[in-house]
C-alpha cells in the first residue's frame, strides 16, 4: 500500500493554474523529498494533501481512502510555513495546548516522548519567542506528531538553519520514520542535506511532476566524472575539449570530464601532450547537480 497516490490533480487560482495534472505516488515509510522551483506546485499540493485548500480536479487516497475521510485526516501531521505559537508561553505550555486540541489521551506522557524525539526536552521550560529558528522547527514537528500520524507533511523544515541545526534536523527525521513508522514528505531547497535523507524523490516543475525516483535509481542515474588538476589548466581544459565531449570547470577549481573511460588514459592522453597530472579523482553529481541538468534538459525541450 502507498500512503500517497494523486491522480490528475488541478488546483486554479483564479486565472493561475498552480497544478497542471499532477501524480504523485509516496509508498508508506519512506522520507519522500519533494523537490521544485519556487511557484512549481509544492506547497499547493501539500496543502491539498493536508486538507487545507481543495483541488479542481484530480484523485487523492492517502493510505488506500479518500483524502476527506475521516480516520485518514486523523492519522495526518502537519507543519506548514511555521508553527501557530503563542510567543509568550513555554514550549511545554504550547504543546500542552495542542494536546488539548487534538483530545489527546494522556497529555503530559505524549508532550515528554515527542519533544524528546525532537531533541527539545530540555528547553521545555523555555518561552517560544525566545527559541532560536531551528528550535521553532522542531517544536513544530514535535507539534505534528502528537497523535502519532501515519503521515508526516514537512514544508521547507530545514531551510534558514545552521549546519548544526540541519544535523539535528536530519537525525530526528530519520528517527521519526524509525520509532514512529511514519512516513514523511519533505520539501526543501537545500538539496544536499535532503540527499541525506531521503529514500524516494519527486521533481515537479510548472504544476506537473516530471520525475519520480527512489534514492537507489537517483545513484544509478547520477553521471560519474573524472576530476583533475594540471599547473595549466587552461590548456588542460582547451586539449581535453578536443577529445571529449563534455569538460568544464566546476565551483572549486577542477576541471571535469564526463566521458572519459578510465581516469589512467586521460593522464597518458595529457602527458603525451606536455601536461602532468597534479591531482586526479573520480566521482559523481549529486542531486543539486541532477536536479539542474533536468531542468536545463527540460528547457532546451
Amino acid at each position: 500500500m502507498n500512503a500517497i497516490e494523486i491522480k490528475g490533480l488541478t488546483k486554479n487560482f483564479g486565472a493561475k493554474q498552480a497544478l497542471k495534472g499532477l501524480d504523485m505516488t509516496v509508498p508508506v515509510g519512506a522520507i519522500y523529498g519533494f523537490i521544485g522551483e519556487n511557484g512549481s506546485g509544492k506547497s499547493t499540493t501539500e496543502k491539498i494533501i493536508c486538507g487545507l485548500i481543495h483541488p479542481n480536479a484530480g484523485q487523492v487516497r492517502l493510505f488506500g481512502k479518500d483524502y476527506t475521510d475521516a480516520d485518514v485526516r486523523a492519522n495526518v501531521g502537519v507543519l506548514i510555513e511555521e508553527p501557530g505559537c503563542f510567543p509568550n508561553y513555554s514550549v511545554w505550555n504550547n504543546m500542552m495546548l495542542q494536546a488539548a486540541n487534538l483530545s489527546i489521551k494522556n497529555p503530559e506522557k505524549e508532550v515528554v516522548k515527542v519533544l524528546k524525539t525532537v531533541r527539545m526536552e530540555g528547553a521545555a521550560s523555555n518561552k517560544y519567542k525566545n527559541c532560536s529558528l531551528g528550535m521553532k522547527q522542531r517544536i513544530g514537528i514535535a507539534m505534528a506528531l502528537l497523535g502519532n500520524p501515519a503521515l508526516l507533511v514537512l514544508d521547507e523544515p530545514i531551510n534558514g538553519l545552521d549546519a548544526d541545526g540541519m544535523r539535528i534536523m536530519r537525525e530526528v527525521l530519520t528517527d521519526i520514520t524509525k520509532n514512529y513508522g511514519c512516513t514523511v514528505v519533505v520539501s526543501s531547497h537545500i538539496l544536499g542535506e535532503l540527499e541525506k535523507i531521503a529514500t524516494h524523490y519527486g521533481i515537479v516543475r510548472g504544476g506537473k511532476m516530471i520525475k519520480e525516483m527512489t534514492a537507489a535509481e537517483l545513484d544509478v542515474s547520477c553521471r560519474t566524472y573524472v576530476a583533475l588538476q594540471t599547473k595549466d589548466m587552461n590548456r588542460t581544459k582547451a586539449l581535453l575539449a578536443c577529445k571529449y565531449s563534455r569538460v568544464e570547470e566546476d565551483e572549486s577549481g577542477y576541471i571535469r570530464v564526463y566521458d572519459a573511460k578510465e581516469p589512467e588514459e586521460i593522464v597518458l592522453y595529457l602527458y603525451e601532450s606536455g601536461i602532468t597530472v597534479s591531482e586526479i579523482r573520480t566521482d559523481k553529481i549529486g542531486l543539486e547537480e541532477y536536479y539542474i541538468d533536468l531542468m536545463n534538459e527540460k528547457e532546451v525541450r
